[in-house]
């Protein structure tokens, strides 16, 4: 054992190199000069890598010793170090295995970002708020839809070696969503867009892409340049709020212009109250523990007995994921009479949400810590929400939510964002995982797994918008989307990575793979700008098959530049 360690060490020395950079140094390093000079009056740059990409140079039998040796093996943003896991816990000859039960476990992460569902919550938020629908949906809503996006992005931006993953993400969900998604789209519905919304969308994506090309070709962002991220979503969404109220009064004009020309006409209004033949006859008054099972139970009898054996099967896989979920996130949905309230299920949400946020917050650092060298933050936040749900339980009554009902819409918008962060957090760790097994870039895995995984549900749900006759709402839902996910998750991830780094960020393209990706996306939008309106804004199946073939062109390039058929 003392050999394998003495050799892992003269590998990381002899790792360690010096080179002569005229200037100032080789962007694509990422290090910094060194002050001293040499004779030449070149920079004389020490770099030490430690990268864990290489472990798989080594011999299996070293490889566990250099993970552990190494910090960049470390994962300490994860709860899992699935490097120790791999290389560690099992044995090199269950390499496959380890991968199978890593790409179970991702799926088992992407579920959470299914289930864990912001948009109940956000609507009450919202409709408390009184925001029109236009202010709600690029806000409040895209955020909900979109959440599983940014957060991945946040996390990957926010570590120094996985920005890779949130570009390779970020570029190819934009691909995958303005070809395949948007190809589907006028494939099962073909339809003439809305010419104003549609430039408009697609102008301000082509200035964000143009704008992270940039920043990509200089290998830095500044603050200035992360706010200005941030700055451009707020235009874009004040845009819309402008072009919706233009639009609306235009509208409105028209009919008021109309309605002064018809005759007057009599008109006779006839109201009826007709109770419903179904309301019962005596109020019915459920007990607290029957309340609480109820709620807790993710199945309607009525529904299982009509669905089929497949979907059963899904739902028991489910089953657990969903129970986790309603015993720690409340819902409050503004669409049902009582708005979900739950009285013991309400009140269980105040002990157990907070345990959640102490316990998911940079993976339990801070609710494991021990106050005073003895008494952890987590008992003492148990506590504190055992005291509260007492008092709620106290206050209020089965049948009618309390005035501060709203609150627990912000309770869960809060869990739900904790629970997809520490989801997030643990994709980004199994993604570079399969990456340094595998021998594959971030930029790989984040155009396909990562952006399939992403962009997936959001790819059936508007198919099914469009084959319900509302394809505008779900090509409007394809770009709004993914321009709130690119502005909002480079801006955020950026600015967490300045706040607990360095004020510069260095971004490191990956490669040709890098220039590929954003090449491709500018191109589809270019594409997307000169030939919609060249057809006169109408999206038949000829436009949908071009948007599917484009995406296959660009699959197949983007595969054979990783695997070194297409280099430089």
């Amino acid at each position: 054992m003392t050999s394998r360690v003495v050799l892992i060490s003269v590998l990381l020395l002899l790792w360690c190199h010096c080179r002569h950079v005229l200037g100032s140094g080789d962007s694509g390093t990422g290090i910094v000069p060194s002050p001293d000079r040499s004779a030449d009056g070149a920079d004389l740059i020490c770099v030490c890598v430690f990268q864990c990409d290489i472990v798989m140079n080594l011999s299996a039998a070293d490889r566990c010793a250099f993970v552990k040796a190494t910090p960049d093996c470390s994962m300490e943003d994860s709860f899992i170090n699935y490097l120790k896991m791999a290389f560690c816990l099992l044995p090199p000859n269950l390499t496959p295995l380890t991968i199978t039960l890593c790409v179970s476990t991702l799926c088992v992460y992407l579920c959470v970002y299914s289930l864990c569902s912001f948009c109940p919550n956000l609507s009450a938020i919202s409709s408390s708020l009184r925001l029109t629908h236009n202010v709600a949906g690029v806000t409040f809503l895209a955020l909900g839809n979109g959440a599983p996006d940014v957060f991945s992005a946040t996390v990957a931006f926010s570590r120094p070696h996985t920005a890779g993953l949130a570009i390779g993400a970020l570029f190819g969900a934009g691909i995958f969503v303005t070809t395949v998604v948007a190809g589907s789209v006028s494939l099962v519905k073909p339809f003439t867009v809305a010419s104003r919304p549609f430039l408009r969308d697609v102008i301000f994506y082509m200035a964000a892409v143009f704008w992270t090309f940039i920043i990509l070709y200089r290998g830095t962002i500044s603050l200035g340049e992360t706010l200005g991220y941030l700055g451009l979503y707020v235009v874009y969404v004040v845009t819309v709020i402008v072009s919706a109220y233009i639009y609306s009064h235009q509208k409105h004009s028209l009919y008021l212009w109309g309605v002064l020309r018809e005759p007057i006409q009599s008109s006779v209004c006839v109201c009826a109250c007709i109770d419903s033949e179904y309301r019962p006859l005596l109020p019915y008054c459920e007990s607290t523990s029957s309340i609480l099972l109820n709620s807790l139970n993710p199945v309607d009898s009525r529904t299982w007995r009509r669905k089929t054996w497949r979907w059963r099967t899904v739902k028991i896989l489910k089953m657990p994921l969903e129970l986790l979920l309603l015993l720690t996130v409340p819902v409050v949905d503004p669409d049902k009479e009582d708005r979900n309230w739950r009285r013991p299920l309400n009140c269980l949400h105040l002990v157990t949400a907070p345990l959640v946020c102490v316990l998911t917050f940079s993976s339990g650092e801070y609710g494991l810590y021990l106050i005073e060298g003895q008494f952890p933050v987590w008992a003492l936040t148990l506590l504190f929400g055992l005291f509260l749900s007492a008092i709620v339980f106290l206050t209020t009554s089965n049948d009618q939510p309390p005035a501060y009902h709203l609150v627990f819409s912000l309770l869960g918008f809060v869990v739900s964002a904790m629970w997809i962060s520490a989801a997030a957090s643990e994709v980004v760790s199994i993604l570079h995982m399969l990456g340094v097994v595998l021998s594959l870039s971030n930029n790989l895995l984040g155009l396909t797994l990562l952006a399939w995984g992403n962009s997936i549900g959001d790819c059936f749900s508007d198919i099914t918008i469009a084959r319900q006759g509302y394809p505008r709402m779900a090509l409007s839902a394809c770009f709004g989307g993914i321009i709130f996910n690119m502005l909002i998750g480079v801006g955020i991830g950026c600015l967490i990575q300045m706040f607990n780094n360095e004020p510069v960020v260095t971004l490191e393209p990956e490669g040709l793979l890098t220039w590929v990706l954003a090449g491709s996306l500018g191109l589809s939008l270019v594409f997307s700008f000169i030939l919609v309106p060249l057809r006169c804004f109408h999206l038949g199946r000829a436009y949908g098959i071009f948007l599917l073939l484009f995406y296959a062109v660009f699959l197949l390039v983007a595969l054979l530049t990783e695997f070194g058929f297409i280099h430089t």
